[in-house]
């Protein structure tokens, strides 16, 4: 006798579970990586980010912020590292206090690439594919100054920037994380590699979709093997316009992209992670097939801050295995509560998000206080 599907295998909800890989999400709200600069000098996580992390864990999964693998990469004052056992050992206090409220937490590793100044990263040099500086400003510790002109990097430094992934990789998973994100979006380091306008390079790495894709296969090629596929994930932001990475032409975004993930795909990855502002277009869930894994989706600053029902609607929809939410989150530790029971929300405070202390990180009221 037929069995009715539909009565076995109910339609999956924001509030069901999911597995990404080896990661077991109780629901399907995932937090994104926001970065609060709450690290101090020492890039190490102390009790405020312990604590700040802890209140979040009721989310089916938290992605850290973006986490230098290096200190010359690090690409924001005040950004906490995992290039020291020092600060794998920060980490590992945040990664066991989530995990003592029941939640599951992938720390995310980022390359700032050109995307940062030498009164950030302690007057070390900055690299990037090609020798082309953002035409922007960053914050240092000095005040506002320009980006400055990086150097292109030889074979010999690409490899090594590798390198520096894979032992951050290690580092984040000994010490307790449930897995890594590789940040390949935002117009750092590693999408500097896959934008035409931000790489001009004429040897392997650079030209041809296929060789400014080289290195983003290598890094994550590498990490899967170091820590295993099914606890790495890849965040990537096509024709998303950050760091003056101007990914403008359609074809030219689904060909090295779409070479990008042909590639991963036999690797078996826990997920990839799209930050754009049409989830369910055309280019987003065409790079979902060529990835053939579970996706999880961020429609980022696009369309103010993420809603309860336009969460619901992705999921819904199928347009994606898991939401990711930034500032609803920040504001609401208890966001899956909130938004379980239809509950009112917090407002963000924007000028709180950056800074040193608990006021606008640690201090917003849970329902029993509200």
């Amino acid at each position: 006798m037929p069995v009715n599907t539909s009565e076995a295998s109910p339609a999956p909800s924001l509030f069901s579970p999911v597995s990404l890989g080896k990661i077991e999400l109780a629901n399907r709200i995932v937090m994104a990586p926001l970065t609060r600069v709450r690290a101090g000098s020492s890039g190490i996580p102390g009790d405020l980010m312990v604590e700040y992390y802890r209140q979040r864990a009721s989310v089916g999964m938290i992605i850290t912020e973006g986490t230098y693998p290096d200190h010359a990469s690090q690409g924001y004052v005040g950004e906490p590292g995992i290039a020291t056992d020092e600060q794998a050992a920060g980490w590992q206090r945040v990664f066991e206090a989530v995990h003592a409220e029941g939640g599951r937490i992938v720390l995310q590793i980022m390359h700032a690439g050109r995307g940062t100044h030498p009164d950030i990263n302690g007057g070390r040099r900055i690299l990037a594919p090609s020798a082309i500086a953002i035409d922007n400003k960053t914050f240092t510790e000095k005040g506002e100054q320009p980006y400055p002109v990086p150097e292109a990097m030889t074979t010999a430094e690409i490899r090594a920037a590798l390198e520096d992934f894979v032992a951050a990789a290690r580092r984040a998973v000994d010490a307790g994380a449930d897995g890594v994100e590789i940040h390949g979006a935002n117009g750092y380091l590693l999408q500097e590699f896959l934008s035409p306008a931000a790489n001009q390079r004429t040897d392997e790495y650079g030209g041809s979709p296929h060789n400014r894709a080289r290195f983003v296969v290598e890094v994550v090629t590498a990490v899967a093997q170091a820590v295993g596929a099914d606890r790495v994930g890849l965040r990537i932001s096509p024709e998303v316009d950050l760091g003056d990475v101007f990914e403008t032409d359609r074809d030219d975004v689904l060909a090295t992209y779409g070479t990008l993930l042909d590639q991963l795909r036999p690797l078996g990855l826990a997920y990839l992670s799209v930050l754009h502002a049409e989830p369910g277009g055309d280019l987003v869930q065409e790079l979902r097939r060529r990835f053939d894994g579970k996706l999880i989706v961020n429609n980022g600053p696009f369309g103010g801050q993420t809603t309860r029902e336009q969460a619901l609607q992705q999921i819904e929809a199928g347009h994606a295995d898991a939401v990711v939410v930034g500032r609803a989150l920040i504001a609401n530790p208890d966001l899956v509560e909130r938004w379980q029971g239809g509950h009112p929300e917090n407002e963000p405070r924007p000028e709180l998000f950056y800074g040193p202390g608990a006021e606008g990180y640690t201090d917003y009221p849970v329902l029993e206080a509200a």
